[in-house]
């Protein structure tokens, strides 16, 4: 069970008092990587909003990362988000500030203040994702893909053991999508990181496939990867 980051168990998914997706149960084990598919309100971003405790589990089983997601409380939730990285299809960048700065932010939010670990933290999550001579560059100068593997670095500072990330191509042309699946896909590999990727883009199921969890009628549909 030690390899399980998330674990679900006949979980209801609620948006506010109504029920999206009922009697969920899935896994998603260190390292892999996942996608979770859907149309529009079928309640893929509701569950993902779970996972990181955004919405509360009102009813079932939950576990992420350690954390038991129905007795989830305030004072813990901080802690589950650090072993989460959370990438979306807006970029969220704080656009005044750099690079550097955008992901020094995120590592004194969460508790760094060695300025030694903090300069090599950010260096190696930008080696990374491969902009390590985008150091100080400002949001505005940078393109689409360039952004988006910002927001990834910033996902990673953390060591999270389960990326999630919500549409992460949906405003990229497919070139550049295909460029941040491979290197969604690497992460997983290469730093054991479970990710759980939702996404309307078909095109890059088909280019790299891997295991779908799809969300239709209100429930949860594990599938294997296309062929």
């Amino acid at each position: 069970m030690q390899n399980l980051i998330v674990r679900l168990q006949n979980a209801h998914i609620c948006q506010q008092d109504q029920v999206v997706l009922r009697g969920v149960s899935m896994t998603v084990s260190r390292g892999e990587f996942v996608y979770l598919i859907g149309k529009t309100g079928s309640g893929k971003s509701s569950l993902l909003k779970v996972l990181y405790g955004a919405l509360p589990l009102k009813e079932g089983k939950g576990e992420v990362a350690g954390f038991d997601l129905l007795h989830l409380t305030q004072r813990q939730t901080p802690y589950l988000r650090r072993k989460i990285g959370v990438v979306f299809q807006d970029f969220n960048l704080l656009t005044d500030r750099n690079v550097e700065s955008n992901l020094r932010f995120v590592l004194s939010a969460t508790g760094w203040k060695n300025e030694n670990a903090i300069r090599q933290r950010i260096a190696e999550v930008l080696s990374m994702v491969g902009l390590s001579n985008k150091l100080y560059a400002m949001p505005h100068a940078l393109s689409g893909g360039e952004q988006q593997r910002v927001v990834i670095a910033r996902a990673l500072l953390n060591n999270p053991e389960l990326l999630i990330a919500d549409e992460p191509t949906g405003n990229l042309d497919p070139d550049t999508s295909d460029e941040i699946l491979q290197l969604m896909r690497q992460l997983a590999l290469r730093q054991n990181t479970a990710v759980l990727l939702a996404t309307h883009d078909y095109r890059i199921i088909e280019n790299f496939p891997a295991r779908i969890i799809r969300c239709i009628d209100g429930r949860i549909v594990d599938e294997q990867a296309l062929a």
